[in-house]
């Protein structure tokens, strides 16, 4: 432990970023979220102990402090920022969802095949049911299968 004092008198700033490295090593292999804020703030403390060195029980009050203001201004800022308004990037199909294509035959009994976004997808509509290249939208997926209605001019 002498060590860790010993580097924490000479350059306090050194500690408190191995903390906040600590604390982002975390962050990324459980992918929370929570921790980002208090590796933020014990970097933000390791400049101000290098600059300041106003000791380590005002500098772990700073860090406290620093972590609950962070966290929650992210929580109550971000999130709304962050909250996705469009369809998972990685979920291909939900993209599809309100794009224009062609029926590739009159549909039978409230199913047939369109061609949507460069790809011939197997279809389903109700009433009433597109005809040979009728344009059609998209309007839902199940699973492989798009929820089509046509388009009326």
């Amino acid at each position: 432990m002498g060590a860790v004092e010993s580097l924490y008198a000479s350059h306090p700033f050194w500690p408190w970023l191995a903390l906040a490295a600590l604390f982002l090593a975390i962050e990324v292999a459980t992918g929370t979220g929570w921790l980002l804020w208090p590796a933020a703030s014990a970097f933000v403390v390791g400049l101000l102990a290098e600059a300041l060195r106003p000791g380590l029980v005002i500098e772990a009050g700073i860090f406290a402090v620093l972590t609950i203001a962070s966290t929650y201004l992210a929580r109550r800022f971000l999130r709304p920022v962050l909250e996705p308004t469009s369809p998972d990037l990685n979920d291909p199909l939900q993209r599809l969802v309100g794009q224009h294509g062609q029926a590739m035959a009159t549909f039978d009994q409230g199913r047939g095949r369109v061609f949507v976004d460069g790809k011939d997808w197997a279809a389903e509509s109700d009433e009433p049911a597109p005809q040979l290249d009728q344009t059609v939208v998209v309007t839902g997926v199940d699973g492989a299968v798009l929820k089509v209605r046509p388009v009326i001019h």
